[in-house]
C-alpha cells in the first residue's frame, strides 16, 4: 500500500470515528429552554407568576408537555437530534384556563425567555345598586414556633486524678505529652436531668501540681444532656472542678404579624417557612374581623393564592371579589 493510499485509509477511519462521536452527541445530548410565564400588565408590580401554564413544543410528540411550577418558571430539555430533526428553531405553545393562548416563535435555547400571558376578559360586573364594602386596615397574622431557654440552677462537681510524681514510663500509656513519666487518666460526666442541657461548661485544676495536668478531651462544644470530660496527670494527684449551667428548653408559639402590599386590587405578603396558623385581619366598613385562611384559602372578600418558594417561604396574592374595594 502506497503512502497516499495509507493516508487516505487513516483519513477515512478518523472520519467515521467523528461521525460516530457526533451521533452518540446528537442522540444523548439535549440543550435547555428556559424562562418565566407572569400576567401582562402595563406595572411591573402586577406582572405576577402564572403557575401551572401547560407549554408545549409545535411538532414535538405528544404528552410532552411541561407546567410552570409556583413562580412561573419553566425548563424544557429538547434533544439535539430532534432539534435537527426539526430544522433549527422551534415554537412553543402556552395555554392557561385564565389567559389567552399565546405562541413563542423562533425559540433556540440560548437565552432567557420571559413571556407575559393576557388575563381573559372579564365578564362586566352588573350594576349594583348597593354600595362596595370598603377593606381598610389588613393585617396577616401568622404563628411560628420559637425555642427559648430558661436557666434553671447550675451543677458542680469536684473530681481527682490520683497518680505519683517522678515514675518513668516504662510501660503502656498513658504517659506523660513527652513520654517520659507515668500518667493517669480520670473521667467524670454531669447528667443535667431530664429535658434539661447544659451551657456554659468549664472544667480546671483547682489543686495539686496542676502545671503538670492537661484536659485530653471533652464534649463541651455542644448543648447537651450529658457532660463528659477526661483529665490527664502526670506528676502527683490533682483535683479538678466541673462546673456548668443548667437550662430547659421553652417551646412556644409566637404571634407575629405581616403587612401586605396593595396594588389596585390585590394584596400580596409573604411569611417565613416556619409559619402556621395563617390568618387576615381586616376592616370591612368599619367592622374588624379575623378571617382565618385555611389550607383551602378561603375568604369571603376575595379569591387567594398561594406560592412556596426555593426556600418554602410562602408567597400570598388575593384578587378582591366584586362588591368590595381597597381603602386607605
Amino acid at each position: 500500500m502506497s503512502r497516499k493510499q495509507v493516508f487516505a485509509a487513516g483519513g477515512a477511519a478518523v472520519a467515521v470515528l467523528a461521525a460516530v462521536l457526533v451521533v452518540r452527541l446528537v442522540a444523548h445530548h439535549s440543550i435547555y429552554i428556559r424562562g418565566a410565564v407572569v400576567a401582562r400588565d402595563p406595572d411591573p408590580a402586577k406582572e405576577i407568576p402564572v403557575a401551572d401554564t401547560a407549554i408545549t413544543v409545535v411538532g414535538g410528540p405528544p404528552g410532552s408537555a411541561v407546567r410552570t411550577d409556583n413562580a412561573g418558571y419553566f425548563s424544557i430539555p429538547i434533544p439535539l437530534q430532534r432539534l435537527m430533526r426539526l430544522g433549527g428553531p422551534v415554537t412553543l405553545d402556552f395555554e392557561h384556563p385564565d389567559y389567552q393562548p399565546f405562541e413563542l416563535r423562533d425559540v433556540r435555547g440560548d437565552q432567557l425567555y420571559i413571556v407575559h400571558l393576557a388575563p381573559l376578559p372579564h365578564p362586566a360586573r352588573l350594576p349594583s345598586h348597593a354600595p362596595e364594602i370598603k377593606i381598610t386596615h389588613v393585617i396577616a397574622s401568622y404563628s411560628i414556633n420559637t425555642t427559648t431557654a430558661l436557666n434553671i440552677g447550675s451543677a458542680v462537681k469536684t473530681f481527682q486524678v490520683v497518680n505519683i510524681a517522678n515514675v518513668p514510663c516504662k510501660g503502656p500509656a498513658p504517659c506523660s505529652p513527652d513520654g517520659k513519666w507515668k500518667a493517669a487518666i480520670a473521667n467524670a460526666s454531669l447528667d443535667a436531668g431530664p429535658g434539661n442541657e447544659f451551657r456554659n461548661a468549664r472544667a480546671s485544676c483547682i489543686a495539686g501540681p496542676c502545671p503538670f495536668t492537661k484536659i485530653v478531651s471533652d464534649n463541651f462544644a455542644n448543648n447537651q444532656r450529658i457532660l463528659r470530660v477526661a483529665t490527664l496527670d502526670w506528676s502527683d494527684t490533682a483535683t479538678f472542678l466541673l462546673e456548668a449551667e443548667v437550662y430547659k428548653p421553652l417551646v412556644s408559639d409566637v404571634l407575629r404579624q405581616s403587612y401586605p402590599v396593595t396594588f389596585d386590587r390585590v394584596l400580596t405578603f409573604t411569611i417565613p417557612a416556619a409559619a402556621e396558623g395563617v390568618s387576615i385581619e381586616a376592616e370591612l366598613d368599619g367592622t374588624m374581623i379575623i378571617f382565618p385562611l385555611g389550607p383551602k384559602l378561603f375568604l369571603s372578600w376575595a379569591h387567594c393564592q398561594l406560592q412556596i418558594n426555593k426556600d418554602q417561604t410562602k408567597v400570598y396574592r388575593c384578587e378582591l371579589k366584586p362588591g368590595y374595594r381597597f381603602s386607605s
